[in-house]
């Protein structure tokens, strides 16, 4: 244990955060879907960009968005305007890694309270998504999401 501190002291003083040097990539993997799904939840975009590689590419619900740049642009960033709240529940990740390359799959349920409406939406969904690790950070290449509506249970 006391070399681990001293290890992790050493780190820190050469630049390296502890964090990085604790996680595995399929970890850093995760922690970076994970983030960029807390922007959504917390309604924002900005920032979310360094997730994801300069030419990527986003697909949703049989529809080709572009870049993630054009999708923050045309359609996710508006959207969450017209949010009052978004989140997700029973959220879960798989991660397989391939050298530089991971290959996602994440399952969840979201929920969606129009801001003038309070209309709810609730939707069943599923991601795949290709991640690059460039310069020691995993990014987003390619996602592709759909959903659903949640089936309701006959009891």
């Amino acid at each position: 244990m006391k070399n681990i501190i001293v290890l992790l002291i050493v780190l820190a003083q050469l630049g390296v955060p502890a964090l990085a040097v604790a996680q595995t990539d399929e970890e850093q993997v995760k922690t970076t879907l994970r983030a960029y799904k807390a922007a959504l939840e917390n309604l924002s975009v900005a920032g979310t960009e360094k997730y994801f590689t300069v030419d990527s590419e986003i697909l949703e619900t049989g529809k080709v968005e572009g870049s993630y740049q054009d999708y923050i642009a045309h359609h996710i960033g508006p959207e969450l305007g017209h949010f009052k709240s978004f989140t997700y529940n029973n959220y879960k990740v798989n991660v397989r890694m391939a050298g530089e390359y991971a290959f996602a799959t994440e399952t969840y349920v979201y929920v969606i309270v129009l801001k003038d409406s309070g209309k709810v939406i609730e939707r069943q969904g599923a991601a795949t998504s290709v991640l690059h690790k460039e310069d020691g950070m995993w990014k987003i290449m390619k996602s592709h999401n759909s959903s659903r509506a949640v089936k309701k249970s006959a009891h």
